[in-house]
């Protein structure tokens, strides 16, 4: 059974995103850490360095507030993936499910991701 989410939420005063899984798992994710980990092949270094899982470097980077860590919006693509557009105008990044499981911070997710 392929996880998904349940519900997605968006706390701009929090600055964080928070997605409930249909597993019953909760991840949150800092704005911050979600732009570090943008999976567009921009960010990623181009399409060489693309791939279906977050590169652990980005638990490390750590973004100041800015245009560019702050949510504008959350879109769907599909029933498989989100797009986040950030103050900057960036939206390149495709979120799928599994790249967001993946890359959720809580310390039972990286414990099984290190």
């Amino acid at each position: 059974m392929e996880i998904k989410p349940t519900g997605i939420t968006a706390n701009r005063t929090k600055k964080e995103l928070t997605v409930t899984w249909s597993d019953g798992h909760t991840s949150v994710y800092p704005f911050s850490l979600l732009r570090a980990a943008c999976p567009c092949a921009e960010c990623r270094g181009g399409h060489e360095r693309m791939g279906a899982e977050p590169d652990p470097a980005v638990f490390e980077v750590e973004l100041g507030d800015s245009p560019a860590t702050r949510l504008r919006d959350v879109r769907a693509v599909g029933s498989y993936a989100i797009v986040i557009l950030w103050e900057d105008g960036h939206d390149a990044g495709i979120y799928t499910w599994h790249y967001l499981r993946a890359l959720c911070p809580c310390e039972e997710c990286r414990g099984k991701n290190t």
